[in-house]
């Protein structure tokens, strides 16, 4: 019988967020794949997980799949985590559990820690609906993104590096508006946790007197919904009853 996959989410910083299921798990199986094993380390030292554990990550996840795709075939459980929160969210896991399905390995992924989550609760916008869009593009594309994600009415979430926030705050100036409300979410689950909300001018000016440090959860109000004239409407109207 083929062995299961296992997608296990980890602290996105306090160690103390890790579930009993996902500690059970990385005990019982038989090999670990980290993002970077360098810092996993610390968290499976903490909780005394002494199982094998192998590099997976971006640069080398087609290569190493093969042989994880192997492994599983003859047996094996493999847990996969990343560096911190729920692996194939802007992080590897997508391609390895397509590759898994098309083998017809079973795969599980246990809830847990992610960051988008509490920074989209924290932030006071509507939460029926919204769209989640991980890393912008850094350069090709970025701008078409930007100008799709000016008209999209559900909340919008990005995540961002320390070093281009305050370039992506100007673009949101640019696409979004100055006076687009904004909530901007820095060190969650950590001692120096922060979340600071206000339009796009006010965010930035705070966090260019304020450290850039931590991963940053940007959550963006939806535009305003674009009311139709009277004029569209008896058009609309009429195109149905011609219909």
């Amino acid at each position: 019988m083929p062995g299961k996959l296992y997608l296990v989410p980890t602290p996105i910083g306090n160690l103390e967020d890790i579930t009993l299921r996902a500690l059970r798990v990385l005990k019982e199986v038989d090999l670990i794949l980290a993002e970077d094993t360098r810092t996993s380390a610390p968290l499976l030292k903490h909780f005394d997980i002494q199982q094998k554990v192998f590099a997976h990550h971006q640069h080398n996840e087609h290569q190493s799949s093969n042989e994880i795709i192997k492994f599983l075939l003859q047996g094996q459980n493999i847990a996969l985590i990343s560096d911190a929160g729920t692996p194939a969210i802007s992080d590897p896991g997508f391609f390895l559990v397509r590759e898994a399905l098309k083998f017809n390995i079973a795969v599980e992924c246990l809830p847990g820690a992610t960051a988008f989550v509490p920074a989209l609760v924290n932030s006071g916008f509507p939460t029926d609906k919204f769209c989640f869009e991980g890393f912008l593009p850094l350069k090709k594309g970025r701008q078409t993104r930007f100008k799709v994600l000016a008209t999209e009415e559900r909340t919008i979430i990005l995540y961002e590096s320390p070093h281009r926030l305050l370039k992506t705050l100007e673009e949101m100036a640019t696409y979004f508006g100055a006076d687009r409300q904004i909530s901007v979410s820095r060190e969650l689950t950590k001692m120096f946790e922060e979340t600071v909300r206000g339009t796009v001018t006010e965010v930035k000016l705070y966090f260019e007197t304020h450290p850039l440090k931590g991963e940053f959860v940007m959550c963006i109000a939806g535009a305003e919904p674009v009311v139709k004239s009277s004029k569209d409407k008896y058009k609309k109207d009429t195109d149905d009853e011609e219909d």
